[in-house]
């Protein structure tokens, strides 16, 4: 790849329910600061109101904890449920989280996964894209337009709309709009010019789309007089890595079962459809169909390699899907040899230390022989001297 990938995670997150969420939710924090430490770039934070396993109901809030417990890394809401809120306080809350942050803050938009959420306010799940469709195009003009907005549909009223604080972020911080199958993240991501979070990037529908996708983007930035930058693509896969494949798989059998009856009969989110009735026959669907990479470091990197030769032209950040399968410490030595063999590959790390190694293996005997020729010269010389004073 040309050009530094970035690497992160996406939040949701998943929990068993009926563990501890008080401890749940620190750990959760406790992985942001791992992260940071171990140098990758961005972690997007979920949103989400029922079905007990995804528990952070506001990525604002949690963002404003981590930021403070973090130095580096970069954290955005993955994503805010835009047909849930009221757009201008959207647009009011992300700003002030700018500010607190220094810029490290990013917006990352969608209609709202759980049908279950919705329905708690009374919106079908018909109504949700056109809501994010409507309440982005607000969002956009309260950001970068000094201009009152003025807006109403059957959920919202504004009237002379308009942020009494500008972002601290020149001239602006990150926004992307979620992806997973359908054209409709990709159609706003290039009417408005800003990224794309492509969730769905290993699953079957998801991996197909990739390309296509793009194109849309591309299609509906010209037509729309935008820029649009793959750079701003981010890719969301699964991992879990561990020194041996034997390791890896022993370690997922803590928490792989849990996620994948979450998606098989409680989250109603068909694109995520899951087989597999066992850890075995689980984990075999992972490896084997592109779904994610459960083994070792060589998995991973092929993993992305694969989802960069699909996208057709590459993209800018791959994100792992922070899934719980295996306890906090294994999950801690996954990203951390992430961090170590996988991130180094994408970076420009990699091969110029192998190639200093070669180099200097190359012209060790050479040299060796000179440096030992010269401390028999130097020994030599200080006889010679030790003698002279003698007489």
């Amino acid at each position: 790849m040309a050009n530094r990938l970035r690497f992160g995670i996406f939040l949701a997150p998943f929990h068993k329910p009926g563990i501890n969420p008080t401890l749940a939710l620190q750990q959760d924090l406790e992985l942001i600061q791992w992260l940071d430490r171990c140098g990758y770039d961005e972690a997007w934070i979920g949103e989400h109101h029922s079905a007990g396993s995804e528990i952070i109901a506001s990525p604002e809030i949690f963002i404003a904890t981590a930021a403070e417990r973090s130095r580096h890394i970069r954290l955005g809401t993955g994503v805010a449920s835009l047909s849930y809120h009221n757009p201008l306080w959207v647009a009011e809350r992300i700003v002030l989280l700018d500010h607190l942050t220094r810029g490290r803050v990013m917006l990352g938009v969608g209609p709202g996964a759980l049908p279950t959420d919705a329905r708690m306010i009374g919106i079908d799940p018909s109504q949700t894209r056109q809501l994010l469709e409507e309440s982005l195009g607000v969002i956009m003009q309260l950001l970068t337009s000094d201009e009152p907005v003025t807006f109403r549909n059957d959920r919202w009223d504004l009237r002379e709309a308009r942020l009494h604080l500008r972002p601290y972020s020149n001239p602006l911080f990150d926004i992307a709009t979620a992806a997973v199958a359908s054209p409709a993240g990709p159609r706003l991501a290039g009417r408005h010019g800003v990224g794309m979070l492509s969730i769905g990037a290993t699953s079957a529908a998801g991996f197909d789309a990739l390309a296509l996708h793009w194109d849309v983007i591309e299609a509906e930035a010209k037509a729309h007089g935008k820029a649009v930058d793959r750079s701003k693509w981010r890719l969301v896969g699964l991992v879990h890595i561990a020194e041996t494949m034997d390791q890896a798989m022993r370690d997922v059998e803590y928490g792989i079962e849990h996620w994948f009856h979450y998606f098989q009969a409680v989250a109603a989110f068909p694109q995520m459809a899951v087989p597999g009735n066992n850890v075995k026959e689980m984990i075999e669907f992972v490896n084997e169909s592109g779904f994610g990479a459960i083994g070792t470091p060589d998995m991973a990197v092929k993993q992305i390699e694969r989802l960069h030769a699909q996208s057709n032209g590459g993209f800018g950040a791959y994100l792992m899907l922070a899934h719980n399968w295996a306890d906090p410490a294994a999950t801690h030595k996954s990203y951390e040899l992430i961090a170590r063999h996988v991130m180094p590959h994408f970076q420009g790390h990699h091969l110029p230390t192998m190639d200093a190694a070669a180099r200097a293996e190359k012209l060790r005997p050479d040299l060796a022989a000179k440096h030992a020729q010269a401390v028999e010269d130097m020994q030599a010389r200080y006889q010679s001297e030790v003698a002279a004073r003698a007489h």
